[in-house]
């Protein structure tokens, strides 16, 4: 079994977890990788003592670097349904967020935790952007001019606020931030804060490492010789709508330990 992840929440139809950094929630799962698609289905068999193939459904994903509230689905009914909650993330043509209408679910709700590099111009807002994959950089980006926008981009929007500023003793200055994102775009955080030259501290892909641009400290665990096991950003709370009895549920994921001792600045740390 997989060392570090814990159960938030389970019942017949739902397995809610707090996904470690380092680990992906799903991929080819080769015999030497766990994965929590894996770590899921060993644990439901084990658990509930049932022979052969265990259904476990993927209804949303975190990065591999970011740990946090992740929810999987234990019948194909709870997995279409949560599904579909899921894709109402966007919002419409003219920009406005869509509404459910009053015999749908609501789209879930993600808040997340952030250090960023650098002090943000203001201690709230929100960032519009319009996003595409680089395929040979094996990255996102966002679209430098949003009047010519290349197949394939996606609006991703998002909500900060402030929550604690800080520095580090000889470094750069750090400030913690909570997050709510409006869409569920594929790294959407790191790149539209990297974009804006406050990158997601130890985020290497996006210049929060050890490099010029980011200018600070790594977390632990990050450094010559040694492969990053997460990045400064936490899913710390997810909300939605129980996919058979429609109630509102909401699960909160510990502040990592990591963080607890890398950022002893930002205590004490946010409550749900």
């Amino acid at each position: 079994m997989l060392s570090g992840i814990t159960v938030l929440y389970e019942d017949n139809h739902l397995l809610v977890v707090n996904k470690p950094p380092g680990v992906s929630t799903m991929g080819e799962e080769r015999a030497d990788e766990m994965t929590v698609h894996r770590w899921a289905c060993d644990y439901i068999r084990e658990r509930y003592d049932k022979p052969g193939r265990v259904f476990v459904g993927i209804v949303h994903r975190l990065d591999r670097l970011t740990s946090g509230v992740l929810v999987l689905a234990r019948t194909s009914k709870a997995a279409s349904r949560l599904s579909e909650q899921f894709r109402r993330e966007g919002t419409d043509a003219a920009g406005d967020f869509a509404a459910a209408d009053s015999s749908d679910s609501l789209p879930p709700e993600k808040t997340y935790l952030a250090v960023v590099r650098g002090r943000m111009e203001t201690p709230r807002g929100t960032l519009r952007d319009w996003l595409v994959k680089n395929e040979g950089r094996e990255r996102m980006e966002v679209v430098s001019d949003d009047r010519r926008r290349p197949a394939g981009a996606v609006e991703a929007v998002l909500e900060y606020r402030s929550l604690r500023q800080g520095r580090e003793p000889g470094r750069a200055d750090i400030e913690l931030l909570q997050v709510g994102l409006r869409t569920g775009r594929k790294h959407q955080i790191r790149v539209q804060f990297a974009e804006r030259e406050h990158p997601i501290d130890g985020d290497d892909k996006y210049g929060g490492g050890d490099s010029p641009r980011g200018g600070g400290k790594p977390l632990a665990g990050a450094g010559s010789g040694v492969r990053r096991q997460g990045i400064a950003l936490h899913a710390w709370r997810l909300s939605l709508d129980h996919p058979t009895t429609k109630t509102r549920m909401s699960w909160v994921a510990p502040i990592p330990e990591s963080w607890k001792s890398r950022y002893p600045q930002f205590r004490p740390w946010p409550e749900a």
